[in-house]
């Protein structure tokens, strides 16, 4: 008498290795994204689009989300750098709080 234990599928936890995925982007969509992102204020307009929108590909929205994120990154550095820019110039400038009136 043998004692094996019939093979089981396992319950709910199993995921087919089929699962639907995103469509690869070929070179041509990705250059015609670098072009739309060179274009001055409509890269803007599009990275929101493509970061926010349902319509886009899984793989451009995480490239404009990331892009976006950068953006913001070096707007918030390049703010800082110019307040303390203006604070320096100022303090080398002898232009004090007291002085002002």
């Amino acid at each position: 008498m043998s004692t094996e234990v019939p093979y089981q599928q396992p319950a709910a936890a199993y995921q087919s290795p089929y699962i639907q995925q995103a469509p690869v982007m070929t070179v041509k969509d990705w250059i015609l994204t670098f072009i739309v992102s060179a274009i001055p204020v409509v890269n803007i307009i599009m990275l929101f689009i493509w970061a926010f929108g349902d319509s886009a590909n899984p793989n451009k929205k995480n490239y404009s989300k990331a892009s976006l994120l950068l953006a913001a990154i070096f707007i918030v550095i390049y703010a800082l750098f110019f307040i303390l820019f203006v604070v320096i110039l100022g303090a080398a400038s002898g232009f004090g709080g007291e002085d002002f009136f």
